[in-house]
């Protein structure tokens, strides 16, 4: 009987020491949806023929001492010798991991030992400080609100102001779950107007580093309240506004006036055309006795310019008032064969009379 104790014990101390030489690490991995994972597997037993890699106890891949990695009917796993031990350690690629790849991953020495390793893949979300930038004054109370959409597990909501951190029990926190197992957390937070300052929430899981995060900017703003009959703002702006509709009344003005000043005054033309007429009349009023044919015209001015010189005289006579010029009743022109002068009929009678004058 100690014989067979003996054996039994020199059995289970040969199973420890077997089972010592082989090592699965890391024992756990957190990686997000779509990243890589890698888990190595080593082994000080030189004895070993074949290596099978399992994802949740189903098999992936097959390592062959001999031959090295098998081919695969799964594209996205794969292995690569370990530079620590060449030939006896094997690193476990999968490239890109998927949420129903989480579980456990197992690594199987044929007939030595196998190691069974913990998987957890992640869901990143995204992270939203509803709403655009604040204004608010001082002193007062503002609300804002914070949206964690998409994530698995269940993310970490954190807000921080000016890069400080906010004790957890002064904002509030609640979560829902969709039907694909992604969670939604919405956190609301009251900030008190201090100062100006950044507003920020931060969402992460463990597999993230550095967190989410999604800010606005809280402007704080004094509102001023004047003091008893201060009013030396108001006065200044009024100031302001009555002399700048002084100076703009006091130019209209003085262009108006210029304008005006400038229509009653003669030009030069006009000033010598009546100086002109004026001694013109008088030269021939002494000459004649104060009796002027108007419907006379010498040699010399064309007919235009003497219906010209006829109706400015008499626009210059109803201005000064000069003595009245008898009407002309009535003027023919001779006949090409009369060899007189032409006769002009004159009347002093009142103005009534229709004047009429024919170009001789």
């Amino acid at each position: 009987m100690d014989i067979f104790y003996l054996f039994v014990l020199f059995l289970s101390c040969r199973i420890q020491a077997v089972r010592g030489q082989m090592k699965l690490s890391p024992e756990t991995r957190t990686v997000l949806r779509g990243e890589e994972a890698r888990f190595t597997c080593s082994t000080s037993n030189t004895q070993w023929t074949v290596m099978l890699w399992l994802l949740s106890g189903t098999p992936v891949l097959t390592i062959s001492k001999e031959y090295g990695v098998l081919p695969s009917i799964n594209p996205n796993v794969t292995a690569v010798t370990s530079l620590v031990s060449p030939g006896d350690s094997w690193v476990f690629v999968l490239n890109s991991t998927e949420r129903h790849n989480q579980g456990p991953v197992t690594c199987d020495l044929q007939g030595i030992d196998r190691k069974t390793a913990s998987l957890f893949v992640q869901e990143k979300g995204s992270v939203k400080v509803v709403g655009d930038n604040r204004l608010a004054f001082q002193g007062h109370s503002v609300l804002f609100e914070c949206q964690a959409a998409g994530w698995y597990p269940l993310p970490t909501l954190q807000w921080q102001v000016n890069d400080n951190k906010v004790n957890q029990g002064e904002y509030s926190i609640s979560s829902e779950e969709s039907g694909k197992s992604l969670f939604t957390v919405t956190s609301k937070l009251n900030v008190t107007a201090a100062k100006s300052s950044h507003v920020a929430c931060l969402a992460s899981v463990s597999a993230l580093a550095p967190p989410l995060k999604s800010s606005v900017r809280l402007t704080v703003v004094t509102e001023v309240v004047q003091e008893g009959d201060d009013c030396t703002v108001p006065l200044a702006v009024t100031a302001s506004l009555s002399a700048l509709l002084l100076l703009l009344l006091l130019c209209v003005c003085t262009v108006l006036w210029l304008r005006q000043r400038r229509q009653a005054k003669p030009s030069p033309q006009e000033a010598i055309r009546f100086d002109q007429s004026v001694s013109g009349r008088s030269s021939v009023a002494e000459a004649t006795g104060g009796k002027v044919n108007l419907g006379y015209s010498g040699e010399g001015p064309t007919d235009a310019v003497f219906n010209e010189l006829i109706m400015e005289t008499r626009r210059q006579e109803d201005f000064v008032g000069f003595h009245k010029v008898p009407d002309v009743v009535y003027s023919s022109s001779p006949s090409p064969h009369s060899k007189g002068p032409p006769q002009v009929c004159l009347s002093e009678e009142n103005s009534k009379n229709v004047r009429r004058i024919t170009t001789v």
